[in-house]
């Protein structure tokens, strides 16, 4: 029994001998055995060339391919090409040629009372505005203000004159007082203010 055991011990001694040897052997050497050829099933893809996409145009500053600046469109003027902005005040003014415009028509045409007067009314308010916005301020010492000041007054004077003759013409003489309602005296105001708006509105485009 005790031969048995001896010579158990001894075996038992010979595997941990060999299995430490095996261990210091391989150690950091990972993994020892056969890897399979992986060669044989895969093959890497090259890398395509890709060029990019360009239309060549020719002729580039042909007159084909551009298109003329808009020069007569006033928001491609003054946006687009930046020009230098004009002063609140000509913005304002440049707003009455038009008005005067009209009245000058209604003069030439012969318009009646009514038609007349409601454009002269229209003027009116909008030189009542004009004067408060620059009557204290140095824009009210330009010759455009001033002029614009007058002709609203005369003109306002010659609507009211119209209004009246219109009113009492039936009951008046056209002599002594009711000489002012006289169709030939009414006329010859037209006129006098047709030339002033003429004037006024050669003025007003000057001063742009």
């Amino acid at each position: 029994m005790k031969k048995i055991s001896i010579i158990f011990f001894i075996v038992l001694l010979c595997t941990q001998i060999c299995y430490a040897k095996s261990k210091t052997n391989f150690e950091g050497m990972g993994y020892v055995g056969t890897l399979p050829d992986l060669s044989r099933q895969f093959s890497p893809s090259e890398p395509k060339s890709v060029k990019p996409v360009i239309e060549q145009v020719e002729d580039f500053h042909s007159a084909d391919q551009l298109k003329p600046i808009p020069r007569e469109n006033p928001a491609f003027v003054n946006i687009i090409l930046k020009q230098d902005k004009t002063s609140q005040y000509i913005n304002d003014i440049n707003e009455f040629i038009p008005m005067l415009e009209k009245i000058y028509d209604s003069i030439e045409d012969k318009e009646n009372v009514q038609l007349f007067n409601a454009k002269v009314y229209y003027f009116n308010k909008n030189a009542d505005y004009l004067r408060s916005k620059y009557i204290e301020k140095p824009e009210g010492e330009y010759i455009s203000f001033k002029r614009l000041m007058q002709l609203s007054s005369h003109a306002k004077s010659v609507a009211i004159l119209r209004a009246e003759a219109q009113k009492y013409n039936p009951y008046l003489a056209y002599s002594g007082a009711g000489y002012i309602y006289d169709p030939n005296n009414i006329d010859q105001q037209l006129e006098y203010l047709r030339i002033e708006l003429e004037r006024a509105i050669l003025l007003l485009k000057d001063a742009n």
